[in-house]
């Protein structure tokens, strides 16, 4: 199904395989801006993906990469403070259902997963612990709330 949302970026794709985390925050209890908080979401992520033996870094564009390939998708829409929507990252994602779009409306880039660039089956479930204890620390969640 195609639904329209009002997250930041533009068409993306969630499915089997995919960690999509969709933080819900109060970024002004966090003492934080949007970008500040897009920052962390992306440093909890590239250090979730080095534990697993990738070397993720992030771009001018929005997101974690590997190379010239998108490693994880980040949309966040923010209303009276409170944080929806969030990141999308490939696992073990089947990557043809990328196929017939442009994902992020970003031309001349492509997508991977954990596992096409650690050659093992990684999955979400491997991924989300550690997912956690990162976000949980970039966001320092256990002392502010």
């Amino acid at each position: 199904d195609v639904v329209k949302t009002r997250r930041g970026g533009l068409i993306t794709f969630h499915g089997i395989g995919q960690l999509v985390c969709y933080p819900i925050l109060n970024l002004h209890k966090l003492k934080i801006g949007i970008r500040q908080y897009i920052k962390h979401l992306e440093q909890s992520v590239i250090s979730t993906c080095q534990q697993f033996g990738t070397e993720p870094h992030t771009t001018e564009h929005t997101g974690v990469w590997i190379g010239d390939e998108k490693l994880c998708a980040i949309g966040v829409q923010v209303s009276m403070g409170v944080t929806y929507h969030g990141l999308a990252l490939n696992c073990n994602t089947d990557m043809t259902w990328f196929d017939p779009i442009i994902p992020c409306g970003i031309q001349d880039k492509g997508v991977t997963s954990i596992t096409k660039h650690t050659g093992k089956e990684v999955t979400i479930s491997e991924v989300l612990p550690v997912l956690l204890q990162h976000l949980t620390k970039q966001l320092d969640l256990l002392t502010n709330t």
